[in-house]
């Protein structure tokens, strides 16, 4: 496993701060602010929508279901170029923010970190390919719905906390009231750790299972932030924090660091594709196999 380049405690300390890098727009490429869920839009109706049915949707069953099909990954063998390059057929239909083809997105993450961050090689890589499950979405791999692929991640197995997006269609989400899955804790425990936690499934959890079982040499904190960087109920509202063991905590601070770039960087500035596709296929080598198993 690989550990995180010049990384310790007063450097953690000063990314958490921000430093003067990156610079946060008051807007994103519609005129309003970040992840505004309610103002009155045609995207926003689109957007309540689709919340209604995932939310509606992901139940236990339903992700105990996908993690066993897609966990096979027996699929396709390609790789992590290849995989960014077919994003570009798709646009995001849960992001308020972003009417833009996913590899632009991507890019512009991993370039907005790299900027700011230059030693921290393996944060420039799990900005291109935090997003790389979204090709759940494509023909070759099942052609999942939207609502199956992206948006806000939550755990299921246990309450759904209020500060989870539109958190009023859970009501219609067979676990609701289930007593085995309706408390705090549900089917865990204090500290479980998040990694004995069932996710809503989506391309975040998918991503992770990509990476793991490929033998990834990305840092955990890396692959933390692949799995939780759409889990908002955590990493702004601070809710499951009571299912979280000390690595998570840790891997945590992270995250928290990587969700600026994440949101943030989007926007109407392009990457030029060539310029930039040396450096991160040199990345892709140092970290992944040539060929994965998805």
């Amino acid at each position: 496993m690989a550990v995180l380049a010049d990384s310790n405690d007063n450097e953690l300390e000063q990314l958490q701060d921000g430093g003067e890098g990156f610079t946060v727009p008051e807007t994103n490429s519609f005129g309003q602010t970040f992840r505004d869920y309610g103002v009155e839009s045609e995207r926003q109706k689109g957007v309540e929508e689709f919340y209604r049915t995932q939310h509606i949707n992901q139940t236990c069953d339903f992700v105990k279901r996908m993690r066993e099909e897609y966990g096979k990954l027996n699929r396709v063998e390609m790789s992590i170029w290849e995989c960014c390059e077919l994003l570009n057929e798709f646009v995001d239909e849960s992001d308020p923010d972003l009417d833009e083809p996913q590899i632009e997105h991507l890019l512009q993450t991993a370039e907005a970190i790299r900027k700011d961050y230059p030693n921290e090689d393996w944060l420039h890589l799990t900005g291109l390919i935090h997003d790389l499950g979204k090709v759940l979405l494509h023909p070759d791999f099942g052609e999942l719905p939207q609502w199956a692929v992206v948006g806000d991640t939550f755990p299921v197995g246990c309450a759904f906390d209020e500060s989870i997006v539109h958190h009023k269609y859970f009501k219609e989400n067979p676990d609701y009231n289930n007593p085995a899955f309706n408390t705090k804790y549900g089917a865990y425990s204090e500290g479980r750790g998040l990694d004995n936690v069932l996710m809503s499934w989506g391309h975040d959890d998918y991503m992770y299972l990509v990476a793991k079982e490929n033998k990834t040499t990305l840092p955990s904190a890396g692959l933390f932030i692949i799995r939780y960087h759409s889990f908002y109920a955590l990493h702004r509202a601070d809710a499951y924090k009571h299912l979280m063991n000390e690595e998570d905590i840790e891997n945590l601070k992270w995250l928290k660091i990587f969700n600026k770039y994440d949101l943030y960087s989007k926007s109407k500035v392009r990457v030029d594709v060539e310029k930039v596709k040396p450096y991160y296929l040199s990345l892709i080598e140092k970290y992944f196999p040539e060929k994965l198993r998805w």
